[in-house]
């Protein structure tokens, strides 16, 4: 499988899912700088995914590993993760900041 062959539609789906994961478990600054590192090699890893799929796929519905694999060996979908987990965390820190503030004071 490719990334031309996944729909925009699923693109935006599984990196949608993926940045709120990595938001959720607060591992922001972690996951951007292995993304930026490994933006040079992201057809390399996405063929350790590949190589891995057996063990992963135990743990992960088959085809949104698949899917995944084929969509990080693109370097503009490693950019498009990273600016949609920038834009969720900022999110969540708007919102934290907005919980923080007494309205009394």
């Amino acid at each position: 499988m490719f990334a031309s062959d996944i729909p925009v539609e699923r693109k935006e789906e599984i990196l949608g899912k993926l940045a709120r994961r990595v938001v959720d478990m607060r591992l922001t600054p972690l996951a951007i700088v292995a993304l930026e590192s490994g933006k040079p090699l992201s057809f390399v890893g996405s063929q350790l995914m590949v190589f891995f799929q057996p063990v992963f796929t135990s743990v992960l519905p088959f085809h949104q590993y698949d899917d995944l694999a084929a969509l990080l060996e693109d370097r503009p979908n490693v950019e498009a993760l990273i600016q949609r987990i920038e834009q969720l965390e900022d999110e969540r820190r708007h919102a934290k900041g907005k919980d923080n503030q007494n309205p009394g004071n």
